[in-house]
């Protein structure tokens, strides 16, 4: 019972130290996840994805609006006319 509560105090402090950032916490960092997903959309889709505005977006809402390539929802905001 008392490695529980250890445990639990452990992962609580964390949270508070790190803000409850789940980069730190979990190793997980959506803001890379968003940028490489800008990249492999750009890759994807050439000259019709608008990747350095993906990337601004990705820096400007932290990671939190993920785009993948797959669904055009995502993406429309990056499309370019050619």
């Amino acid at each position: 019972m008392a490695g529980k509560i250890f445990a639990i105090l452990v992962l609580v402090s964390l949270a508070i130290l790190t803000d409850g950032s789940p980069a730190v916490i979990t190793g997980y960092d959506p803001l890379e996840l968003c940028i490489e997903n800008c990249a492999q959309c750009k890759k994807m889709l050439g000259n019709w994805f608008d990747g350095p505005l993906c990337a601004e977006s990705c820096l400007k809402f932290r990671g939190k609006l993920i785009p993948d390539c797959e669904d055009f929802a995502s993406i429309a905001p990056f499309i370019t006319k050619l």
